[in-house]
């Protein structure tokens, strides 16, 4: 197997790792922020799965021999910062919520990109059980977008329109 793409496999985990454990930071002040109830319930579920998910790529990491590093996911930084900004914002608490959600739903995009790849390249490098354990997480990330989804489109954009 060509070793520069071996190399690339463990880089792009390494990157996914620090998005996570930035993301693990991050998701107690959406929680903390979010007004409505069940987005609340939806970021502090998003929480302990992302937990789940450091523990899954540090399990990856030992089963390949590979280090942590302590590379820096740039691009999710970029994404949690104006996810910042917005918590820092005087926007009235639904319109706030509406943003979160909006938001949120960058960073989970971002994540199901990266988990896509990763589970592909495993494939190609022939570790199955790398590869099932990536789409188990891709799979909860995309559970998670579409809760998002679901929340914006059934609830809190309705009451942003109608805050005052």
């Amino acid at each position: 197997m060509n070793p520069e793409f071996e190399a690339l496999f463990a880089e792009q985990l390494q990157d996914v790792y620090s998005a996570e454990k930035q993301i693990l930071k991050a998701l107690p002040k959406m929680v903390k922020a979010a007004k409505a109830p069940e987005l609340k319930k939806a970021f502090a579920g998003h929480l302990d799965a992302t937990r789940t998910h450091v523990v899954r790529l540090e399990e990856i990491f030992k089963a390949r021999g590979l280090s942590k590093g302590n590379k820096k996911c740039h691009g999710m930084a970029g994404l949690l910062e104006e996810g910042a900004e917005i918590l820092a914002s005087d926007l009235a608490p639904a319109v706030r919520d509406a943003a979160l959600i909006s938001a949120a739903q960058r960073v989970e995009h971002y994540e199901m990109a990266a988990y896509g790849c990763l589970r592909a390249f495993a494939k190609v490098l022939g570790d199955l059980d790398s590869a099932k354990t990536l789409q188990a997480t891709l799979d909860e990330e995309g559970d998670a977008d579409r809760t998002l989804t679901q929340l914006g489109e059934f609830t809190i954009n309705d009451r942003a329109a109608l805050a005052s």
